[in-house]
Parts: structure tokens; C-alpha cells; sequence
């Protein structure tokens, strides 16, 4: 081709885009000068530093006008991801049926830019309208020095996460109506963080509860989760599905998650294992209440507590000196600040139990006859805990207990170390301490997809009469006893700090019963165990009564 002809082409181009004034034609315009602005003497320095008002601006409107068009591979030449975000993109109009988009930015708040998108799902001759919010952020790309979108899934739809993907169509499984133990219907409007579970509950017995699917935006995760669905072109018909929780104590722990963050609580029946109440106040939807992983500090005690009266090392009266430090295997543990050594005959399980002493309980683990594994065979055998082979009726973690060598062996006591629980498995400990035996929790009924639930020996009654009388104690006379202040019936509880690496704030354990129920939290880095988790608890065992 002739030069002549070549330039004009190009400058044809310019010309008419120029002209047009669109922000696809400024992407033309970047590219042909390398993604920077020219002048009379040639390329402008690259840019560098966090992106202006102005180009923050800039990006965001280019990225908005192509995802409007629903041109995919123009909206995302404006992130850092082309690959990825034109995956989304394509798929945002294709799957999804997603049309009419009209995107409102609202003030940017420095790099950051709220937006709303107004749009309509179409499918089978069924169209509904679709809003949400979502935000972005703009960042100097690393390599062209251009402000871009910073992709991320999540700016498509807030509940996107890496690898999902946005489909309308019939659902995978049909929808569910459940209900509480008193035929109360739960819904995620109502009570927001039984969405996940709710979500999987629809997953595993939507197809057992009789439903027929309807059609749905749903979001199709990549990690095999429960469909999440977004909004409903065609209902279909519910299944009604019973599940063992109370409205009211669910509305109690709901209410009471939201008052610290990262913060999850469990409510059980001891009688029956019957899960009364699960919540989460997380960000990320994770449901840690029932598949959390992690130390739950000092409220380990109470299992401790029970391998060291069924060994015959002690008993709740027997001796338990709390000196200031104690050594095993060359490393030193010590207590919470403010906590007054005992080494006087007055120096019990029980008051060491109470004031939650960790010194007391690392002096007793190398008693004999108590081996490695002795905590292990405790927690297996009795509490039926860490064997996975708990069937509560959606995802959970059974605890782990492993047998452990070292100063692991004492740290794992008193609930450090390598022991990990979540609320669902500290609220079943509690529930075998104080009555004996070991119902594995569960939320639907094993009668409906005949099950087999987890068993476990369960406890000498001598151990369960001494472990609930120094649950008693702790929440009428010890550490416990501020957050339990002001409840009635029979009460007890347990408290707990876990220290975590890298964290300048331990997380804030607590277990407790009242009568019938017991409930047990965690608030990672919510500090100490009466400070956080005590109070949701509390507030979950006074709704209960």
C-alpha cells in the first residue's frame, strides 16, 4: 500500500472520531499514540501517582458508556483485566439476559466511584426490571501509566465473586418456603443472614420439598456453592421445609451480630441437638457459625475440664494451683493481665475454672495417666467431636482435636495450639457438659432424607454435674458472670480469648446455657471473651426464656 493512502486512512480515522466524539473513539485515539497524550514534540511523560479527579472521571464514564452499549470488548479495554472483565461483560448480556442498562454514578469518593444500574432481565416471554449498587475503583495501570477500572467481579454485581457468573434461566432447583419450629416463615428479607443458608437449604431439599423450579438471574458460583438468587421472572411453586429454628431466637441473634463485626453465634436445644438459632454479621456471606475455624481460646477448658476429672487427675474441688507462669517443653504460658496468682490450698479446678487461670490447667496436663492423645479421646469419644461425621442438614465443620506433642500439647488445653472450633461445635460442648450426653446438632430433620446422625458415649454423670456446677459458678461468681448479669433460670457459662498470630487483638470467645438452650459466639479480634461474644449470648439466651 502506498504511504500516502496508509496515512490517510489513519488520519480518516482520527478525523471521524475525532468528530464523533464518543469514548470509543478516544480508546482509538489512545491506542494509536500508546496510551498516552502527544504534542508537537512527540509522546507525553507517562503518568504516575494515584489518578486525578479528572481521570478518575474520565475512566469510570468510558468503562460506564460501554457496558451500557453492552459492548463488551470496549468497556473492557477502560479496566486492567481485558481478559476478565470482557469474560463478565459478554456473559452480563448473554447468560444473564440483561438489556437496557442505564447506569447513574453518584460522587466520587477519591478513587472511588458509587454507581446504580437500572437495567431489564428478559427470558421465556417474562421480563422484570433490575436495580442494584455497585462501585468501583480507578488505579494508574503499571504498565501504560492510564487510568483504569481496577477489575474486580464485584463491580458488575456486588455479589460476584472470581469465576461466578450471572445466568437467567430455569432454576436449578425449585424454591423452598421454611419455616421455624412453630411454622413461622424465615425469609432472607427478614432475617438477612440465614441468606446463604437458606440458599443451601433450597440447594440440598428443594427437590424433597415437593417445589417446581421457577426462572431467576441468579448468580452460578464457581466454587460449586448454592445457586444465589438475585430476582424471580417466574416463581414457580415453593416446597414447604421444616427446620428446627425459633423466629424469635433467630431475630434475637440477628439483631445481636450486628453490634460487633466478624461475629457469628449458634443456639442449641441440649435436650434434642435441635439447632435453634445461626447468624452471621460477615461480609464475605461465609456462614462461620457452623464451618468457622478456629482457636476458641479459654471456653476449651470446659472439654479439658472433663478429661482431666474422667482420667483422675483432679476434681472440680481437687487442687489446681494458678502460679504466675508455668513451663512445658522450654515454652513459658502465662495469664490475662490482671489475673492474681493462687497457690494456696484454696487454689481449685473450679477456681481456676472461673477465673479462667491458664497456668492452673497447663500444671495438670503431664499428670498421669494423661498421654498426647488424651484430649483427643476426650473430644472423639465423648464429646463426638472431630471424627466429620456430623449431618446437621447443610455445610458444616465437626472441630478438630488433633493429638498433639510438645508445647502444643499444652496449648491446645486450654484452646490454642492446633485446636479449632466453630460457635456450632463450642454450643454442642456445652450441651454434652451439662447434660451428659452427646445429640449431634442439626437443623432439618435426619426423617427427611433419613440421615444417620453422629453418636458419642457422652459423660459420666459425676463429670456433667461438676462441669455444669463450674459453668454455674463462672457465670454468677466469675469471669462470665457481667455478661450473664440480669438472667434468670439456670445459668452458666465459659469465657474465652484467643490469641492469633499478626492480630494485636485476640478474639472473643463465649459459651453459656440457660435452662434448655445453650448458645455459644465468636467475634474475631473482638477481645476478650465477656467483651464481644458475651453480650451476644446473652442477648440469644434472654430471648429464649
Amino acid at each position: 500500500m502506498p504511504k500516502g493512502v496508509k496515512v490517510a486512512v489513519i488520519g480518516g480515522v482520527f478525523a471521524v472520531m475525532v468528530g464523533g466524539a464518543g469514548y470509543g473513539a478516544y480508546n482509538i485515539v489512545s491506542a494509536l499514540n500508546g496510551g498516552g497524550a502527544t504534542g508537537a514534540g512527540g509522546p507525553a511523560d507517562e503518568r504516575t501517582g494515584p489518578p486525578s479527579a479528572e481521570e478518575v472521571e474520565e475512566a469510570s464514564a468510558k468503562f460506564f458508556a460501554g457496558w451500557e452499549k453492552g459492548e463488551a470488548a470496549q468497556a473492557s479495554t477502560s479496566t486492567n483485566n481485558n481478559a476478565a472483565a470482557q469474560a463478565v461483560l459478554s456473559s452480563f448480556g448473554e447468560d444473564a439476559h440483561i438489556t437496557g442498562v442505564k447506569i447513574t454514578p453518584g460522587a466520587a469518593r477519591g478513587t472511588t466511584v458509587p454507581f446504580t444500574v437500572k437495567a431489564k432481565v428478559s427470558y421465556g416471554g417474562k421480563s422484570k426490571p433490575l436495580t442494584y449498587k455497585s462501585e468501583l475503583t480507578v488505579v494508574r495501570g503499571k504498565t501504560t501509566g492510564r487510568a483504569l477500572v481496577d477489575w474486580q467481579p464485584t463491580v458488575i454485581h456486588p455479589q460476584l465473586k472470581r469465576g461466578d457468573t450471572l445466568v437467567t434461566g430455569e432454576a436449578a432447583n425449585p424454591p423452598i418456603e421454611a419455616v421455624d419450629r412453630d411454622d413461622t416463615v424465615l425469609t432472607k428479607e427478614k432475617y438477612p443472614s440465614l441468606g446463604p443458608i437458606l440458599d443451601a437449604l433450597r440447594a440440598k431439599y428443594g427437590d424433597k420439598a415437593g417445589g417446581e423450579p421457577g426462572v431467576e438471574l441468579s448468580v452460578r458460583h464457581a466454587d460449586d456453592s448454592p445457586d444465589t438468587s438475585l430476582l424471580t421472572l417466574s416463581k414457580g411453586k415453593p416446597g414447604r421445609l421444616e427446620t428446627t429454628l425459633s423466629a424469635s431466637v433467630q431475630a434475637a441473634a440477628e439483631k445481636a451480630v450486628k453490634k460487633y463485626a466478624q461475629s457469628s453465634v449458634v443456639a442449641v436445644k441440649p435436650s434434642t441437638g435441635e439447632v435453634l438459632a445461626v447468624a452471621n454479621h460477615r461480609e464475605d456471606g461465609f456462614n462461620a457459625a457452623f464451618e468457622g475455624r478456629v482457636a476458641p481460646g479459654s471456653t476449651m477448658k470446659i472439654l479439658t475440664s472433663a478429661m482431666l476429672i474422667d482420667n483422675g487427675v483432679t476434681t472440680m474441688n481437687g487442687p489446681a494451683p494458678c502460679p504466675a507462669t508455668a513451663t512445658w517443653q522450654s515454652q513459658t504460658f502465662k495469664n490475662l493481665d490482671g489475673l492474681k496468682a493462687d497457690e494456696s490450698a484454696s487454689a481449685t479446678l473450679a477456681n481456676g475454672f472461673l477465673r479462667s487461670c491458664n497456668t492452673a490447667f497447663i500444671k495438670l496436663v503431664d499428670e498421669d495417666p494423661l498421654t498426647d492423645a488424651s484430649l483427643t479421646n476426650e473430644a472423639q469419644e465423648r464429646f463426638g467431636l472431630g471424627r466429620d461425621d456430623w449431618k446437621t442438614g447443610i455445610v458444616s465443620f465437626d472441630g478438630s482435636v488433633p493429638a498433639s506433642s510438645g508445647p502444643d500439647r499444652a496449648a491446645n488445653a486450654i484452646g490454642q495450639g492446633q485446636v479449632q472450633m466453630s460457635p456450632l461445635n463450642l454450643a454442642s460442648v456445652t450441651a454434652t457438659a451439662i447434660t451428659g450426653d452427646f445429640r449431634q446438632p442439626y437443623l432439618i430433620s435426619p426423617e427427611l432424607d433419613d440421615r444417620q446422625l453422629a453418636t458419642a458415649k457422652g459423660l459420666p454423670s459425676s463429670t456433667a454435674a461438676q462441669l455444669k456446677q463450674m459453668m454455674q459458678l463462672t457465670a454468677t461468681q466469675g469471669t462470665a458472670a457481667p455478661a450473664m448479669s440480669g438472667l434468670g433460670g439456670d445459668i452458666g457459662a465459659k469465657t474465652g480469648s484467643a490469641e492469633v498470630d499478626g492480630k494485636a487483638t485476640s478474639d472473643s470467645w463465649f459459651t453459656g446455657f440457660r435452662d434448655d438452650v445453650a448458645a455459644a459466639a465468636m467475634s474475631q479480634q473482638g477481645g476478650h471473651g465477656g467483651d464481644a461474644a458475651g453480650p451476644i449470648v446473652a442477648a440469644v439466651l434472654r430471648a429464649s426464656g
